[in-house]
């Protein structure tokens, strides 16, 4: 017998208001400042700084991170780690990726240009479920109080914008910290979230928190403004069918969208679909945020940054939540898959 789905957070934790909830499905994405307090940030970033600082060097695999999508994949064997087993099966540890042009060229074995706490990427995929401070920016757990009253914790705010996004069951995947190293964090390329985390059909949502103020220069978010309603998903980063260990890009002909926007026919392009539409820079608009703002981002709709090329990082918290209520399937060949026995993290729980 399937187990009960918890029940969400009742009405009185507040989420999303309607005005936030029409703009969400207008465009595709919501920023909300100052969602995290001052303190939440400077106790994420003090932990980020200590996960980076004690992570034994000696025996990593100098793993870099990047998406395989761009010209230098072709090319450069570092940029098809995509694939390798530290990355595949990262799902429920805590792990450490370096950025491509982290490493001095020709050089074996390979060395870092800069301190290894100066070199990484990100770090991921299962900080919601190993480090508390992370699980606490996730996770409802038991309501603390205050001399003022209750107060109503960042996780059960998550689990009431889910409820107010219309999830039954929602479930937590990929939480990651997001470096963007001065000068050589890496640019993102335009992408959708339900590209990597397919459900079918579609659910995925991702909460993209800046621990550090995101700016021009130095890897802002780029969001095409309504492109979810219609850009249906035509491609997937997969495993690799041949079982060699890697990871692909396929294209993908079946459901789309996501189930509250069947029925568009055309992308954000105004083209049908199977057609290509290549984004251009001026399709983005670039969100200049502060600490402690959330960004929610629909898993259709197209986002980017671009590569940072200031003299300061850009710390982000992100993590997606996909839908695990009868009537949507994770796919079994996305890259990302549960250890056996093992279910991706409820958000809604008995404490709020």
């Amino acid at each position: 017998m399937p187990a009960a789905i918890p029940s969400p957070p009742p009405s009185s934790i507040p989420g999303l208001t309607p005005a936030q909830l029409t703009s969400f499905r207008e465009n595709g994405y919501l920023v909300i400042p100052n969602y995290l307090s001052a303190s939440e940030v400077t106790s994420l970033l003090q932990t980020t700084h200590t996960l980076l600082e004690n992570f034994p060097l000696e025996s990593h695999p100098l793993t870099c991170f990047t998406t395989g999508d761009d010209d230098e994949a072709e090319s450069n064997n570092k940029a098809k780690h995509i694939g390798d087993q530290y990355f595949l099966t990262s799902g429920n540890k805590i792990r450490f990726f370096f950025e491509p042009d982290a490493f001095l060229p020709n050089t074996n074995p390979p060395e870092l240009k800069k301190s290894k706490s100066l070199s990484i990427n990100k770090i991921g995929h299962a900080l919601h479920v190993l480090s508390p401070p992370f699980a606490q920016a996730t996770i409802p757990t038991s309501t603390p109080t205050t001399t003022t009253g209750t107060h109503i914790s960042t996780g059960s705010r998550n689990a009431a914008i889910a409820r107010d996004l219309g999830f039954r069951d929602p479930r937590v995947l990929q939480s990651m910290v997001i470096c963007k190293q001065p000068c050589i964090g890496a640019a993102v390329h335009p992408h959708k979230d339900s590209e990597f985390l397919y459900t079918d059909p579609p659910s995925a949502v991702g909460w993209w928190v800046a621990l550090q103020d995101a700016v021009v220069g130095n890897g802002a978010l780029g969001v095409w403004k309504g492109s979810h309603r219609s850009g249906c998903i035509q491609r997937r980063l997969v495993r690799c069918a041949a079982g060699d260990g890697g990871t692909e890009f396929v294209e993908w002909d079946g459901p789309g969208l996501a189930a509250e926007l069947v029925g568009d026919g055309q992308d954000a392009g105004g083209n049908e679909k199977g057609e290509v539409y290549t984004p251009r820079d001026e399709d983005f608009e670039l969100l200049e945020v502060k600490a402690g703002s959330l960004v929610l981002i629909h898993g259709n709709v197209l986002h980017q940054s671009e590569k940072n090329t200031s003299d300061r990082s850009r710390f982000a918290y992100t993590f997606h939540v996909i839908e695990g209520a009868e009537g949507w399937r994770y796919d079994e060949r996305n890259w990302l898959q549960p250890e056996p026995g093992e279910g991706f993290t409820r958000l809604f729980g008995e404490v709020y």
